[in-house]
């Protein structure tokens, strides 16, 4: 037993997400408001601090200085982590139906 339950007809694959993410990434990433999983504060990162001397950029949060998300690029593509952020909100992009 796995613990997952069984889901039947309602069970989509990722690409049912594609619509919704496409939101997330299309809205100004410097308005979202990022709440740390370490202290918990919630800030929006534009107010994060931003180490770009790196291989990859490191954003920190800017109440507790914990790693927040790590985001490189290269010929392979672009690489986001995020675990140290507990929840990213953001509005919704002007004229975008909600």
């Amino acid at each position: 037993m796995t613990g997952v339950p069984e889901t039947g007809d309602r069970r989509l694959d990722g690409n049912a997400a594609g619509g919704v993410l496409r939101e997330v990434f299309a809205v100004d990433p410097t308005t979202a408001v990022s709440t740390c999983a370490h202290c918990g504060r919630p800030a929006p990162l534009g107010e994060h601090l931003v180490y770009a001397d790196a291989p990859a950029l490191v954003v920190r949060c800017p109440g507790c200085m914990q790693v927040v998300l790590r985001c490189a690029s290269d010929a392979a593509g672009l690489r986001l982590e995020m675990t140290g952020v507990r929840l990213l909100r953001m509005t919704p992009a002007e004229g975008a139906a909600g």
